[in-house]
């Protein structure tokens, strides 16, 4: 059996309110906590669940116990939910223990039979049960009769490391999915932003955008206010390859930093997340092309 404990936020948020200032109340709540339980189980709407898991896998430092998003597509109410299920299983795999220490000492989000990292995972359905996968790193866990756990693939942080959280975000970014016949006027729109400070560009295949001189000259202007770029695909699986094509070597020579195979979702928060804790621009772009919790390749 499993001793629990459960608290709620009042007032409950639907995960579309979801903002910077929950995510630093769920990590207080964690570290507030954290000596006293073996694991966490959030329970958490799914349109926003992968943003927020990824906040927390940056703002939650040397974490050595689970922390486990889950939620359900159907009401928990309704006589064929997901929630039951999801919920009990979340909360086994976040007591699991071998030896003393966690089985997964992760931020994670468990949903429909699949343990997956939180921070490499992507909602892709509004319809079916499993609504989450991890297109670019393998599931921690899958779940029939037994939980089979992948360890070869779970993160471990330094035991002797105590936990530590970093509470602060900048939300002075903007997401630009670029699309053929994109017009200079959208584009000038979003880097004339006031105070933008970055940029996502959701950029097509491997990392590739249109030449056209406008566009190169915008994006120049932008880098030279000291703004900075990071280069997304829009592809749910694969990776940004800077370079490989002609119509990704110019942003590669302008200083635009490759996001190689990272969610939209991790890009947003670890912008937001970077931005408000590195001390100068350098800094975020040193760390933008690292990987800090396992979220890129």
């Amino acid at each position: 059996g499993f001793d629990l404990q459960s608290l709620s936020f009042d007032p409950v948020k639907d995960s579309s309110n979801i903002d910077p200032g929950i995510w630093v109340k769920m990590a207080e709540t964690i570290q507030e906590n954290y000596d006293n339980y073996d694991g966490f189980v959030v329970l958490h709407g799914t349109d926003t669940m992968a943003y927020s898991a990824s906040a927390l896998s940056f703002m939650l430092g040397n974490l050595r116990k689970p922390v486990i998003l889950t939620g359900s597509q159907l009401p928990i109410g309704l006589l064929r939910t997901d929630g039951r299920e999801n919920l009990i299983t979340a909360i086994e795999i976040a007591a699991a223990r071998e030896d003393g220490l966690s089985l997964v000492p992760e931020v994670c989000i468990y949903f429909g039979n699949e343990l997956t990292r939180g921070n490499r995972t992507t909602k892709f359905s509004a319809e079916h049960f499993d609504a989450f996968n991890s297109p670019n790193y393998p599931p921690l866990a899958k779940v029939g009769l037994h939980i089979k756990y992948n360890y070869s693939h779970i993160r471990y942080s330094d035991p002797s490391k105590d936990l530590v959280i970093h509470k602060s975000f900048d939300t002075n970014v903007a997401i630009l999915k670029l699309f053929p016949g994109i017009s200079r006027n959208l584009v000038q729109a979003i880097i004339n932003t006031k105070d933008l400070k970055a940029i996502i560009i959701e950029t097509f295949g491997s990392g590739n955008a249109p030449t056209y001189r406008w566009f190169i000259d915008d994006l120049r202007s932008f880098i030279s206010r000291g703004g900075i770029i990071f280069n997304v695909t829009q592809c749910h699986g694969g990776s940004v390859e800077m370079g490989l094509y002609e119509t990704s070597r110019e942003m590669l020579a302008l200083g635009v930093v490759s996001g190689r195979d990272i969610t939209s979702e991790a890009s947003v928060t670890k912008l937001m997340h970077l931005l408000g804790s590195c001390g100068s621009r350098e800094e975020v772009v040193l760390c933008l092309g690292k990987s800090m919790a396992g979220e890129i390749t």
